[in-house]
């Protein structure tokens, strides 16, 4: 595990906190591999409702350590970073995070992977993948595209422009922004209203939102299936029964 990334439980969420302010909260591979144990540690577990991603002091991630990188050597498919990637992409836990000050480069493309984003007034985000002399990261090529269009898309990834939280709630990259002195309140809500959910009721609708596009027919088979999972588990006999109570 890495000394700076904290991880926390509580109320059945769990916290993967960035605490490396000094250096602005910058990637190592160690911060990589502690990232991905927490992530599949929570997505292992049925009572885990949400992972939150936040960052300490006033920039949530700076990118990742260059200097880290250049140490380890040549990256592999096997490498810390691109195990995490795989995780992150594939878990089915709900994942949210908590942005302020700035987020650069996987910085910003995490968070493509995550399911709601909340960013404080006044963040900017920028992917300088091009200027760099390298190339789009953690599926962004496609998923940025998908979000905003091919033409908004050229202007963040091929002209690496920087935009603030405003610019990154019309292009649906945040759900919501709002002022820095309420970031913790708004996610630790939200983290709290996912709690209440039915836990299996929410991965298995995070799964379904993630599969790729087929035809309706074949989705509307495919929800039946995963309806009559949930529909016999006790939880949904207990909420179903509560309700007809009323």
């Amino acid at each position: 595990m890495s000394e700076f990334v904290t991880v926390s439980e509580a109320n059945k969420v769990v916290r993967i906190h960035l605490n490396r302010p000094a250096k602005r909260n910058a990637l190592t591979q160690d911060m990589y591999a502690a990232m991905t144990t927490a992530l599949k540690d929570a997505d292992a577990r049925d009572d885990i409702a949400a992972v939150v991603f936040s960052g300490e002091g006033d920039l949530f991630c700076a990118g990742n350590d260059l200097g880290d990188f250049l140490k380890h050597g040549e990256l592999k498919s096997d490498s810390p970073v691109f195990q995490f990637l795989a995780t992150i992409s594939s878990v089915n836990v709900t994942v949210v995070a908590a942005v302020q000050g700035a987020a650069v480069g996987i910085g910003t493309t995490l968070l493509l992977h995550c399911d709601l984003v909340y960013a404080a007034e006044g963040t900017q985000f920028v992917m300088p993948f091009v200027d760099m002399g390298l190339v789009p990261e953690a599926g962004s090529s496609q998923l940025i595209p998908a979000l905003c269009g091919h033409l908004k898309a050229a202007e963040l990834l091929l002209l690496a422009e920087q935009f603030d939280a405003v610019k990154a709630y019309e292009l649906n990259i945040v759900n919501k922004v709002v002022p820095v002195a309420e970031l913790e309140a708004t996610v630790a809500d939200v983290a709290a209203r996912l709690a209440k959910k039915p836990i299996q009721s929410l991965r298995i609708s995070k799964r379904l939102m993630k599969t790729q596009p087929e035809a309706i027919n074949d989705r509307i088979q495919r929800e039946l299936v995963d309806f009559l999972q949930v529909l016999s588990s006790p939880e949904t006999q207990a909420i179903i029964a509560a309700k007809a109570k009323r």
